[in-house]
């Protein structure tokens, strides 16, 4: 593929992008599971003052909204599309279909780091400053694109009905939550729950947040 072709496919990729942040970033299931669910999870938690500190509950909240929001909608994009009838027509554009998967893929990314900054905002509100914020973004930008990547990997069974994957995608994201130390240290979890958290994308990032903010690791950062 020759380099204005490449070109040409990175601005049809931008441009579906654009389309699917203006269609479906409106929609219930990424303002509720984007938005809403974190918040209330972080409200219970928090009211339930279990010894948590704020800012273990902030890390978490930011782990918890990239996450949740990064893979809100990137797993019922196509099955949308297909039951709307525009998946046919997207793929008889001249449009290749790694340039179909980059832009709905480049949606979640760009929705994610978006979202990032209200967790962090509440958390500089309340007297929370990252101590490494170079670092922090650059887990955000990282975190946005496998969560998203996550993502469309859940959108890969063929079906034309959403509900169908947000079932699926719920099985999976719900127990990530955890096991991944986002409300309970690794550390605290008993073995079984350390193996887990071990194999949680969440966990992670989750750990990356806890270093920026609180200076404390469970895995080093290399490791990240």
């Amino acid at each position: 593929m020759n380099p204005e072709s490449i070109t040409e496919q990175a601005k049809r990729a931008f441009a579906i992008a654009k389309k699917d942040i203006r269609i479906y970033y409106a929609k219930g299931p990424v303002v509720i599971f984007g938005l809403f669910m974190p918040l209330f999870l972080f409200l219970a938690f928090a009211a339930g003052n279990r010894g948590l500190s704020m800012p273990f509950l902030i890390s978490g909240l930011l782990a918890m909204t990239i996450f949740f929001t990064a893979t809100a909608v990137s797993p019922v994009i196509q099955p949308w599309e297909a039951q709307a009838r525009t998946l046919e027509r997207l793929i008889a554009c001249p449009v290749t279909m790694k340039t179909l998967i980059a832009g709905d893929m480049f949606a979640s990314v760009i929705f994610g780091i978006g979202i990032a900054v209200v967790p962090i905002g509440i958390g500089v509100i309340l007297g929370i400053i990252p101590l490494h914020p170079f670092i922090l973004a650059a887990g955000i930008i990282l975190a946005s694109i496998c969560f998203s990547a996550l993502g469309l990997l859940l959108s890969t069974p063929a079906t034309n009905v959403p509900s169908n994957i947000m079932m699926l995608s719920s099985l999976l994201k719900f127990p990530l939550i955890f096991i991944s130390g986002v409300f309970i240290p690794v550390e605290q979890l008993p073995f079984a729950g350390q193996v887990l958290a071990i194999c949680s994308p969440l966990t992670y990032f989750t750990n990356i947040a806890r270093y920026c903010i609180m200076g404390t690791e469970t895995f080093s950062l290399f490791t990240n």
